[in-house]
């Protein structure tokens, strides 16, 4: 007897959820070459010329001078600055986002984006197809009547299930390759104070400089991977003079074998503190090497403070499986607070006032290995003081979570976050 067309239909999604499922599982279940692991033990400090040469040839870009950076606050600075470039725009705009939705946010940014297409402007944007599944059909074919070139990062296609885990997490956009725009900060309502709701805070950083071109052959990787076509020549990658006084890199990380390097320039910067390490995370779930390297330098006399979110956090299962690894940390002298206005959004890391990290990277197993992330080492003692002080500013708005509260939390926190570290791991 043939299967009704509803029968069908259903059995075909079980199948292919099926098929989705089982990919996710072997891809985190099956045995992982080696990676970097503790203890990593330096004879140097962020100090010494051996960290910075290290980095240029372990994460593949050199460090350039010549930059100047200007810090970016919530939504309501983040967007009109984003959108003052976009309609200064003469040659390209390379736009790259994780999250993209809302009517307060993406729809302005849409407009921007179409009237530079429609003005002769070569316009190419990437969307996550997950970040982007709240947003309204409206504004795709608004970019498309306007001519800009899009792609929606790993839409499902039945000959790469085996990749749909792998997000696109960056946040970048470059104008005509001379001004480039880095953070934490997706394209969506939720980080607007829209109806009421208190907005996520966030932080984004607007560069200009040489560096600027590694922002743009970041984008221009990950659009060879989705459309298999270069971006090149001086419509891209023009020549940038130096504008500022401040050095820095672009590290581009992805899940494939040999690029994972979020995880192993944060566990080389953690080793290489001195005096203090100064961050601030969305989501704190890395793996057990990592938290043994924080543990490490807490106990090795580095002041280590890091904040994250407290119950307004957006995934509260994440929070309670990470709550349950802190006793360690919390033990050797860790500080970890919890923000307590609304969402902390923010990836932020400043390390002995000689160095940081900003861009779209978590302290956590995603980020890690996951997704594909982009963040801008900054080397310059002057950034790296002003971010550690923003972040001490938002310390004031956060509670510390202490070995006692750590000890004493209700049975069933604890239970609730030992099931989300069972599934953590495969997020």
């Amino acid at each position: 007897m043939w299967l009704s067309k509803r029968s069908l239909l259903i059995y075909v999604a079980l199948f292919l959820v099926a098929v989705v499922a089982a990919n996710v599982i072997l891809f985190n279940a099956l045995p992982k070459p080696p990676r970097v692991e503790q203890p990593l033990s330096l004879a140097y400090t962020t100090a010494d010329p051996p960290f910075e040469r290290s980095l240029n040839a372990l994460l593949m870009q050199p460090v350039v001078g010549g930059n100047q950076l200007e810090f970016l606050r919530d939504g309501e600075e983040i967007y009109p600055a984003m959108i003052d470039a976009i309609n200064s725009a003469q040659h390209s705009i390379t736009f790259e986002t994780y999250e993209f939705w809302g009517e307060n946010s993406a729809r302005p940014l849409v407009e921007a984006l179409a009237r530079a297409a429609e003005r002769g402007v070569q316009v190419h944007a990437v969307m996550d197809y997950i970040g982007s599944t709240q947003a309204d059909q409206e504004k795709f074919e608004r970019m498309d009547e306007a001519g800009v070139d899009w792609v929606r990062w790993r839409e499902p296609r039945w000959y790469l299930l085996a990749r749909f885990n792998h997000r696109t997490h960056r946040k970048l956009l470059v104008v005509d390759g001379q001004i480039g725009f880095i953070g934490g900060a997706n394209i969506a309502d939720a980080w607007l104070p829209v109806d009421g709701r208190t907005a996520y805070r966030d932080y984004h950083f607007r560069v200009e400089g040489p560096v600027v071109a590694q922002l743009q052959a970041a984008f221009a990787e990950t659009w060879l991977d989705a459309v298999g076509v270069y971006l090149e020549g001086d419509a891209y990658f023009p020549e940038l003079p130096a504008v500022g006084e401040t050095s820095a890199q672009v590290v581009n990380s992805a899940p494939r074998e040999g690029r994972h390097r979020i995880r192993k320039l944060f566990l080389y910067a953690l080793a290489a503190a001195e005096e203090q390490v100064t961050a601030s995370t969305a989501y704190f779930y890395p793996d057990a090497d990592f938290l043994d390297a924080i543990t490490a330098a807490a106990e090795r006399g580095v002041k280590v403070r890091i904040l994250v979110p407290g119950e307004s956090i957006d995934q509260g299962y994440l929070r309670h499986a990470s709550v349950n690894r802190w006793g360690p940390m919390l033990e050797a002298g860790v500080e970890i607070y919890e923000y307590q206005p609304s969402m902390f959004h923010a990836k932020l890391i400043s390390i002995d006032d000689r160095w940081a990290s900003i861009g779209s990277a978590n302290l956590d197993n995603r980020s890690f290995r996951i997704n594909d992330e982009a963040n801008l080492n900054v080397y310059d003692s002057d950034f790296a003081i002003e971010l550690r002080m923003v972040i001490e500013e938002e310390l004031e708005q956060a509670k510390l979570y202490d070995v006692e509260r750590w000890e004493n939390r209700s049975w069933y926190r604890k239970v609730y976050g030992w099931v989300g570290m069972i599934i953590g791991a495969y997020l």
